[in-house]
């Protein structure tokens, strides 16, 4: 069946009056209501509002006018019923083939400041809903059904299909565009669900932004499948890989493979680390990661310098690693990695002869993450019958909140190497003792139950790469709660730490470290990672 008839109801006009054009061009009635009729109606389009079309007024200002047994009727009668069909005809009642609507801005009036409580109840859309729900259920059989349109990024796949041998979009669109119908809406209630949850009082004083506790009691989460992957963490589990819509600008779910096998459980979860850890960086980073873990980060004047330093931490673990670099990667950059046996790279940009260096290693999956600020809303971890949920770990120490604890001050050049193995020291499992200096990591101590012994696996890793701890800087992802974690990184040779504090002992820790001749810094804050 042709589209006869198209329904648009538009809060975001986006390509809305083009696409109707297209509609009316192609022999379709056009019916709409409100704001979205003048627009066209202002374009030189020939469009019934719909009070016209059910013969009913807006009524409630509004919040009726779509709600009509001539609306439903046309969008849920079954095309290969000819019962349902013959009713339509004993009404009056003209079908509706295609449904154009996206719904009042509800999450975006909400996310304004002072946004009141009746501000938030008079965007959430009634009639929109209803009106997709049930264009979707009737998206109908491959002899026709309603196409329901919700996303402007649609129109021209739907123009297509219309222009194809059956003359109407296909039932494979139309059953897409349902499904992605119902996940929208899922979600528009979710937000919905999710607000009123969080409101602070019963009843809201209605003049007034509506205090919302941080939490809310619902909390719904809706992600998109991106790839179903060959196996989770071990071959015997199944998984898939899922992002949120949209993906914020600089998240590891917007990377672009450029080449290389496909990814696994194992690489998107390490390549997620390798890259939050090197975006962190102002300065040019390349960051190594081996099981979730830093091996390997440093700084440089340049891609080809940092990588460099990075490698020589522990150039065991990089065996196999994922790589990330800050900055795009020149075919200098690419000589050098190709020269180790790498499993996923990424980097906002690569030049044409880097991308060649690696054509030549077919199997290393190259990534392109573009560059951006945003972080997750909040990250998550599941447990046998729930979740736990917490905003993500990206508070930023001010400068003037570092205490100096010791007789002793770290130097200019000390304090550098002391931030940069605090930032470090974040994105390692905890307990992380972070041994570094001159701008790389000289010794990477994660994942043990004791931090002294995190201590010493660090200084062990060091010695093992040929590197010397005499002088370096040293940072722990929490409290030392013994002097022996200190004595440990002292007889190692540091020169100088940065912890958060906070011991009973501390006064002991400070005492053994005045007593070595280092400078040591309380940052105030830790930064576990289990």
């Amino acid at each position: 069946m042709k589209i006869q008839t198209a329904l648009l109801s538009v809060s975001d006009k986006t390509g809305i009056v083009e696409f109707a054009q297209a509609l009316a061009q192609r022999g379709v009635r056009l019916l709409s209501t409100g704001g979205t009729a003048k627009l066209l109606a202002q374009a030189g389009l020939a469009v019934t509002e719909v009070a016209t079309h059910t013969g009913s007024p807006e009524i409630l200002d509004g919040r009726v006018k779509t709600l009509h047994p001539k609306i439903h009727g046309g969008l849920l009668a079954r095309r290969d019923s000819a019962e349902h069909l013959k009713t339509l005809e004993e009404h009056g009642i003209d079908r509706i083939d295609m449904l154009v609507v996206n719904l009042y801005p509800f999450r975006e009036t909400i996310a304004r400041p002072g946004c009141t409580f009746a501000d938030a109840v008079e965007n959430i859309d009634i009639g929109g809903p209803a009106m997709l729900r049930a264009a979707a259920k009737n998206h109908g059989t491959p002899e026709g059904g309603v196409s329901v349109v919700i996303d402007p990024a649609d129109y021209q796949r739907v123009l297509a299909d219309m222009d194809g041998p059956h003359g109407h979009p296909s039932y494979a669109l139309r059953l897409e565009l349902a499904t992605k119908t119902y996940a929208h809406t899922a979600a528009y209630d979710g937000a919905i669900a999710a607000y009123l949850s969080s409101l602070a009082a019963a009843e809201p004083v209605q003049d007034e932004e509506a205090q919302r506790r941080p939490w809310p009691r619902t909390l719904t989460l809706q992600m998109t499948q991106q790839q179903v992957l060959r196996y989770g963490e071990n071959p015997h589990q199944a998984a898939a890989f899922y992002v949120d819509q949209p993906v914020g600008a600089g998240l590891l779910g917007s990377y672009r493979q450029l080449q290389g096998k496909e990814l696994s459980y194992n690489n998107i979860a390490d390549a997620d680390a390798a890259w939050e850890c090197a975006r962190s960086f102002d300065s040019i980073a390349c960051v190594i990661v081996k099981h979730a873990n830093p091996c390997g980060v440093a700084v440089g004047d340049s891609p080809l310098h940092a990588y460099q330093q990075a490698f020589k931490t522990d150039p065991t673990s990089a065996f196999g690693g994922i790589i990330a670099f800050n900055r795009p990667v020149d075919e200098a950059t690419a000589q050098a990695v190709s020269g180790q046996f790498v499993e996923v790279l990424l980097a906002p940009d690569y030049s044409s002869e880097a991308l060649a260096v690696f054509a030549a290693k077919k199997n290393v999956r190259v990534l392109q993450v573009p560059q951006g600020g945003a972080h997750n809303a909040f990250d998550v971890k599941r447990i046998g019958g729930g979740w736990l949920v917490q905003n993500p770990d990206d508070y930023q120490v001010p400068q003037d909140a570092f205490k100096l604890v010791t007789t002793l001050a770290p130097t200019a050049q000390q304090m550098q190497d002391l931030m940069f193995a605090w930032k470090v020291a974040k994105y390692v499992k905890s307990n992380a003792i972070v041994f570094v200096g001159n701008g790389m990591t000289l010794g990477v101590g994660a994942g043990q139950m004791s931090r002294i012994d995190s201590a010493r696996i660090a200084s062990i890793k060091a010695e093992n790469a040929g590197l010397t701890l005499a002088g370096s800087a040293v940072a722990s992802d929490a409290f030392f709660p013994f002097r022996d974690g200190l004595d440990v990184v002292a007889e190692a040779g540091a020169s100088c730490v940065i912890q958060p504090g906070g011991s009973v002992r501390d006064e002991e820790v400070i005492a053994a470290a005045n007593e070595r001749g280092i400078a040591m810094v309380f940052t105030g804050a830790r930064h576990f990672r289990h």
